[in-house]
């Protein structure tokens, strides 16, 4: 009846992958309902940062403590997949751990992922207590209050937990096959031979076929070779469909930018901080001042927009930056803003933006492309006073350690409170008419500029 396993497998399997692939396709769809921009500039130079930034972690050791145990999770979850890969043949085909043929290399590396498992539960049971025991000021900011703060935990928790699974699922196994070697293979022959093909046939049978980190957890399971049996396999389903089930919860928590974060690097702005794009609807009404020659936009043109009310007015690489987002918090630490006191959090601003595309993507998809909800990302869910708390000095920026951008997104809201609500504080208010009068932010004549000079 083993085909029945099989089958409800690959049931299991096709279903997780279906519809991670369907969740994965609406954030997509989330995406592009940015302003197409063309990033395909200077290749090489984004090949380099994406391999020092996002593969190589070197923005994360800024923090050593959090950085080294942050790697530790990172390179957990992306080896470990080696092993997840034979559970999915084991699981397809029926056997019992296909690359066993390799011997000592194979060992080697279950060995190489039962120390990376550890190291994954001594990080996450630290995040976890960083979080809940020592509570990290910027992991209390009222940003994070409910959903944001419970995903956290949910995801350190899973992580825990599967790990678990992963390490007591090798400590049974290594007991069955200790005990099938000795009776010859009389008694779950595929154990016996994957044991053969792992250790050799003339291993030394008993403690010796344990695994190097598994072996300590022998002593807490039974000793009947059947209660052994079937606590391999309820590890075994529980970490495979953990995997599937955490695999489709992803798309719905911050834990997308274990997928986002590499592409989100490589899109990131190449330019010099600090300097600041132009407004095509702009240049191109100061070209018709200023040349009477230049080419006049066509009759049926829509009127131009001045920065960004919502979403839609947003490039698609904000959008992403806002799905590449996993709430560290080391902007709004870094944010003088913030530091003193004012309302601006750009971790808020980075939540904001993907929340209202979640709610413009499930307007959507219930009620199709022409409805209107008459809400907006400036207004509904970020305030003007938090806009102007922003200095623009790119520490956010420099500070996140996927090169995520929230300054870009603050500077095209505030474009549109200025150029299409003239919503601008007095005092800038004040600083624009001096400089459309008098060519300076100052108020007095360009003729008196030097007067500074000749003061005593």
């Amino acid at each position: 009846m083993e085909w029945i396993d099989n089958l409800l497998f690959t049931l299991l399997l096709g279903g997780g992958i279906f519809w991670f692939a369907r969740n994965a396709a609406k954030i997509k769809r989330n995406i592009n309902l940015g302003r197409q921009i063309d990033i395909n500039d200077n290749p090489s130079q984004r090949w380099k940062l994406m391999a020092k930034v996002a593969i190589g972690q070197s923005k994360m050791v800024v923090r050593p403590v959090a950085g080294i145990l942050h790697i530790f999770v990172y390179l957990g979850f992306v080896i470990i997949n080696i092993e997840v890969l034979e559970i999915l043949i084991d699981g397809l085909l029926g056997t019992h751990r296909v690359f066993a043929f390799m011997g000592s290399f194979y060992y080697f590396l279950i060995a190489s992922f039962e120390f990376l498992a550890l190291a994954v539960i001594i990080g996450c049971a630290v995040f976890l207590v960083r979080r809940n025991v020592l509570k990290l000021k910027r992991f209390m900011n009222k940003e994070l209050d409910g959903w944001p703060r419970s995903d956290a935990n949910i995801i350190l928790i899973t992580e825990i937990l599967l790990m678990s699974a992963f390490l007591f699922m090798n400590a049974a196994d290594g007991v069955i096959m200790s005990f099938s070697k000795l009776t010859g293979g009389m008694l779950m022959p595929e154990f016996a031979e994957a044991a053969n093909k792992i250790f050799g046939e003339n291993a030394v049978v008993g403690s010796g076929l344990y695994f190097p980190v598994s072996t300590y957890l022998t002593g807490f399971l039974p000793s009947n070779p059947i209660a052994l049996h079937y606590i391999e396999r309820g590890c075994w389903w529980f970490h495979i469909i953990g995997i599937i089930a955490f695999l489709n919860y992803i798309p719905y928590s911050k834990h997308f930018h274990i997928l986002l974060a590499f592409p989100n690097v490589f899109y990131a702005n190449l330019k010099p901080k600090g300097q600041f794009t132009n407004l095509e609807s702009v240049t191109n009404e100061v070209k018709l001042m200023l040349d009477p020659s230049a080419p006049l936009p066509p009759a049926d043109a829509p009127p131009a927009k001045f920065g960004a009310k919502d979403i839609a007015d947003l490039s698609w690489k904000q959008l992403m930056d806002a799905y590449s987002c996993t709430e560290c918090g080391r902007c709004t630490s870094n944010c003088p803003a913030n530091q003193t006191g004012k309302l601006l959090s750009p971790r808020k601003i980075m939540m904001d933006t993907r929340d209202r595309m979640e709610e413009v993507g499930k307007n959507l998809d219930a009620h199709g492309p022409d409805f209107v909800d008459n809400k907006s990302l400036v207004g509904d869910y970020i305030t003007a006073e938090e806009l102007w708390a922003c200095t623009t000095c790119n520490a956010c920026t420099e500070a996140c350690p996927i090169n995520i951008d929230p300054l870009s997104i603050i500077v095209d809201l505030r474009r549109y409170l200025v150029m299409e609500q003239s919503a601008a504080p007095a005092a800038l208010n004040a600083m624009f008419t001096n400089i459309e009068n008098n060519g300076a932010p100052w108020q007095f004549s360009p003729a008196d500029r030097l007067n500074w000079a000749t003061e005593n």
